[in-house]
């Protein structure tokens, strides 16, 4: 059998626990030190698995850096990473893929570029870009033959799956924290079930609570609500039909993060995409016209933003 791959976990920021949760989903865990675990949440669903069950042997995070190095190291404790480096283009030579696990979407072209320049796959957490400018670098890389790959954990949840292939009229999703970290989790499980042709967004923010209603070209309306102080609605979807209306609410993270990481560890290894990339340009080009459409206070073409894009 070939060496496992060997990863970089390059990144934390506050709110975000996936350098704990994505290492020890690949590598396996000490129970003891994961209990230290500031997000509480990972323990509990690490330990919905059997113990020995919880890793991915075709691959190994080898490496670790996070912007406050004792954080790396508690990290690595729990996760069993060997090396915990000074800084992330340390890595560089030393791993066969990284992985930026940060959810700012505005500085996740200065994180990958080292990386992207020294010929690395890089998955990046999503969502990728936030912003304009910052989707066009990631688009004119993976033109010129980046590897370069984002989605949210929620496009491998199970639970979304039993409303796909069917004749929606309205889907509603709702997200705690903000449009610009959260909306792509609601986004991309109704995008899995209705396909590309998101055509317009208008955003309208009242009360520190945000609605952002965008049309599809099969005629379906979706409906997205960021709550920020609701973590009780996180995720919660509702299907609307002619004859019938359901309701589901991922609930098994375990299932959807490993089913992240197996395609980003298949993706680095055989170089056969999951899905393409023009998947992720539709769904960042909609966030992106989400932000607009709130602080312009119009009606945003997705077109619009991913002609724009794509000019620059």
């Amino acid at each position: 059998m070939s060496a496992p791959l060997r990863l970089a976990m390059l990144g934390m920021i506050p709110g975000n626990g996936h350098p704990y949760s994505w290492s020890a989903l690949i590598n396996g865990y000490d129970r003891e030190a994961m209990a230290r675990c500031p997000y509480p949440v990972i323990p509990q669903y690490l330990g919905s698995r059997p113990y020995e069950s919880v890793c991915i042997p075709e691959a190994r995070v080898t490496h670790i850096w996070t912007e406050v190095q004792v954080e790396a190291e508690d990290v690595a404790r729990a996760a069993l990473i060997p090396h915990v480096v000074e800084k992330p283009e340390a890595v560089i030579g030393e791993v066969d893929g990284v992985i930026i696990s940060t959810d700012d979407g505005a500085d996740h072209v200065r994180r990958a570029r080292p990386f992207v320049e020294a010929g690395l796959p890089v998955f990046v957490d999503k969502p990728l870009a936030t912003t304009r400018e910052e989707l066009a670098q990631f688009i004119a890389w993976q033109k010129g033959g980046a590897r370069i790959l984002s989605s949210s954990g929620l496009r491998y949840a199970r639970e979304p799956e039993v409303l796909a292939g069917r004749p929606w009229r309205w889907l509603t999703n709702t997200t705690a924290k903000t449009w610009e970290r959260y909306g792509i989790h609601m986004l991309e499980p109704l995008f899995r079930i209705l396909g590309p042709g998101l055509e317009t967004v208008s955003m309208q923010e009242k009360n520190g609570s945000t609605v952002a209603t965008i049309t599809h070209r099969s005629g379906t309306l979706l409906s997205l609500a960021v709550l920020p102080d609701a973590p009780g609605s996180y995720g919660v979807i509702h299907a609307y039909g002619d004859d019938a209306n359901e309701i589901v609410r991922p609930a098994d993270t375990y299932h959807a993060f490993r089913g992240q990481l197996l395609a980003v560890v298949n993706w680095m290894l055989s170089g056969k995409e999951p899905y393409p990339f023009s998947d992720t340009v539709e769904l960042m080009s909609t966030i992106i016209a989400g932000i607009e459409s709130r602080d312009q206070g119009r009606v945003v073409a997705v077109d619009e933003v991913r002609n724009a894009v794509q000019a620059l």
